[in-house]
């Protein structure tokens, strides 16, 4: 259980909360880079962090990131003409660069100053693996940008989507890391006594403490075979990787063995966005666009799932269309897409959850860490030192993995070569 002080610790993220200034030590994902297209396109509505933001790209393709609302007289920016390297607000005029300055206002006289001493909040942003990233923290505590392996591998050997939650991005994480609820949430079919999370329901943990966050394996003992071993990273503050390179109901070989993960970004306090990436574990083997569309489709969350904003179609309005008969005869949530099962369970809590109420096992190990660790970064930035995973070389070398190892083979080495980069 957790005291509530230190749930609220650690749940809340808008502006002034101690888990909201720790996210602003870290490049966040903002937007996906083709939310904006191409130079001059539209203006997007962004929210994060309990603050409403615009972002455009300007003529010369850089992308900028403003306070939503106008100094001038608070109209919303989203309104905007985006015209030669700036975004103009229509209700006066007053145009803003992608560094908040206000370099044209034509409704004051032409000898006036007064535009050079006018600037509006602008978060400065870095795009890499198809997504904008920005740092919304003190300027002189920004650092270096992020490394992970995901972000180096060439375009033809990655993806990334992103899913819009109706849940606070806490229950969202913990929901992620959370390995064990994979054999009934996700058991998609009942009949199938051979699947390996069907073989053995009941994982051993073990959670390792790193630079980065955590290294957490679960331990699945599938009798003559061995051991199913699934090894994750947790990167801080809000990160999972995991590997997909082992079939879950043949424990064959993956046909397109890749990395995925999750990172999870507060909206608000009662909202957040997931950006789901997976990237080919072989750097000698792409990752076929059809392949990737097929597996996000198969979570629910494929283009043919979703809605505009990047919502799911089954949501928490039309109860993620359940289906009792599918669920009485063949799977363990008769509902579809197992990103879908997730975010049936995790939207459906409190707006946050009540953790003083929680009574963990054996097999909650990674959140019980997760929490610790998310409390000790609220404990170091207000001390004034950076949390733990902010500079990149806590995290450049880490990524999943799964395999079936035979009895008496340590996890450490017999996945040393799979949890190696390539990248």
């Amino acid at each position: 259980m957790l005291k509530p002080e230190l749930n609220d610790r650690i749940a809340r993220t808008n502006a002034g909360t101690p888990m909201g200034e720790v996210f602003r030590r870290y490049w966040i994902p903002a937007l996906l880079s083709e939310e904006l297209p191409e130079p001059d396109c539209p203006p997007v509505r962004v929210r994060l962090l309990g603050e409403d933001l615009v972002a455009f790209r300007d003529r010369d393709g850089q992308v900028g990131l403003l306070d939503a609302y106008c100094p001038h007289r608070g109209a919303h920016l989203f309104w905007g003409r985006n015209e030669e390297c700036g975004l103009r607000c229509v209700y006066h005029g007053w145009k803003f660069d992608v560094t908040g300055q206000c370099v044209d206002m034509p409704n004051e006289p032409q000898e006036s100053n007064f535009k050079d001493k006018v600037k509006t909040i602008a978060y400065p942003c870095w795009e890499a693996g198809g997504v904008v990233w920005t740092y919304m923290g003190p300027p002189d505590e920004r650092p270096p940008h992020p490394d992970y392996e995901w972000l180096r591998a060439p375009k033809t050997h990655c993806f990334v989507s992103k899913t819009f939650e109706d849940c606070n991005y806490l229950q969202a994480v913990e929901g992620g890391i959370d390995t064990s609820h994979s054999s009934f949430a996700h058991n998609n079919n009942l009949r199938d006594k051979k699947a390996l999370r069907s073989r053995a329901t009941a994982p051993k943990l073990e959670v390792h403490k790193r630079a980065h966050g955590f290294t957490y394996v679960g331990i699945r003992d599938i009798g003559e075979d061995g051991l199913y071993v699934r090894a994750y990273q947790f990167v801080m503050p809000a990160q999972q990787m995991r590997g997909y390179m082992t079939n879950w109901s043949t424990g064959e070989p993956e046909e397109h063995p890749s990395v995925n993960g999750h990172i999870w970004v507060p909206v608000d306090d009662e909202h957040c966005v997931v950006y789901n990436w997976m990237y080919s574990a072989d750097p000698n083997h792409p990752l076929p666009r059809e392949y990737c569309i097929e597996h996000e489709t198969l979570f629910g969350r494929g283009p043919s799932n979703s809605l505009p904003g990047y919502r799911l179609i089954r949501n928490k309005s039309n109860d993620y269309l359940i289906d009792r008969e599918v669920q009485r005869t063949m799977t363990f949530t008769g509902i579809s897409g197992i990103n879908t099962q997730d975010f049936a369970l995790q939207e459906t809590m409190l707006p946050i959850v009540d953790r003083s109420r929680e009574r963990l096992g054996s097999t909650d190990a990674a959140i019980i860490v997760a929490r610790q660790l998310l409390l000790e970064a609220t404990q170091d930035v207000a001390a004034g030192r950076a949390p733990r995973g902010v500079d990149p070389a806590t995290h450049r070398d880490v990524r999943g993995c799964d395999r079936i190892l035979p009895r008496g083979v340590a996890w450490q080495d017999g996945l040393a070569n799979e949890l190696a980069t390539r990248f």
